[in-house]
């Protein structure tokens, strides 16, 4: 699927060439592995599309003051369309104030509040990447969800609170669950479409889910011998839900696809009003 959304992005990429190409900033501070991995893939993506991409990598020891004036002079830049501030930062930085501090129509991530009251107001805006994902995969597998029972499980302002809102908008009897959620697994059991997005690998086992359930497991842990491992376990998901994603493998890559998704978007909203 991902392959299919990047096909379908590059003839408006090729259009846009005509002009100038969609350009992605990504700003990577520090030398986390799991972070270095996925501007790689966003770098890697953006030259397979065509789109200009350059990565500013600060040294790890930089203020919050310093990091604000590179995001200030990108968002001043007619010819960079997305600024993506890869998370997470080192402790001495404001991560709230950086990411507060990209333009609004810059945000390609869809995490600033801006954007974020955007998606609560269901005006158009740039989406967070992961849950768009999700929604992408929803529709293209043509799995109903008006009317549906939709359990999430994590409420992250990056996954779990937006992809609620997203299924929301869809018409899906929404529950978000948590750490302090009561009877976690008697609530899974309702869901007809189960997200979880935990963080805790193989915490949510087979008996939570409803038999015939959609299952969406957007975690991605890695375990002391290396293997990555999803927030249900696998083998009760196979064993109940009638679709599910494969971690790793699905939906991490729909994530960098709607990256791009959002980047080209965003060009073509400058372009046309240029």
């Amino acid at each position: 699927m991902r392959d299919q959304i990047l096909a379908e992005l590059r003839p408006r990429v090729q259009k846009l060439a005509a002009r100038r190409p969609p350009g992605l900033a990504v700003v990577l501070v520090g030398h986390d592995p799991g972070s270095e991995i996925y501007v790689r893939n966003k770098i890697k993506a953006c030259a397979d599309l065509g789109i200009y991409s350059e990565k500013i990598t600060p040294n790890e020891t930089i203020s919050t003051g310093d990091l604000l004036g590179i995001v200030q002079g990108l968002n001043e830049r007619r010819e960079i369309d997305g600024i993506l501030v890869q998370m997470p930062l080192p402790k001495q930085i404001d991560s709230r104030r950086i990411l507060v501090s990209v333009n609004p129509d810059k945000d390609v991530d869809g995490f600033h509040p801006m954007n974020i009251g955007n998606l609560v107001a269901g005006i158009p805006g740039p989406r967070a990447c992961t849950p768009a994902g999700i929604m992408e995969l929803l529709r293209r597998y043509e799995i109903p969800v008006q009317g549906q029972k939709a359990v999430v499980v994590g409420r992250s302002d990056i996954v779990g609170k937006p992809i609620a809102l997203l299924l929301l908008h869809q018409n899906a009897t929404v529950t978000i669950c948590h750490s302090k959620t009561v009877n976690l697994e008697e609530e899974c059991r309702r869901a007809d479409i189960l997200v979880a997005a935990m963080g805790r690998p193989a915490f949510l086992k087979g008996d939570a889910i409803k038999p015939g359930a959609t299952v969406i497991d957007v975690g991605m842990n890695r375990l002391p011998d290396g293997k990555v491992i999803g927030d249900v376990d696998p083998e009760g998901m196979r064993a109940n839900a009638a679709a599910f994603t494969p971690v790793p493998g699905g939906v991490g890559p729909l994530t960098v696809a709607m990256l791009m998704s959002n980047t080209v978007a965003a060009a073509e909203r400058h372009l046309c009003s240029a």
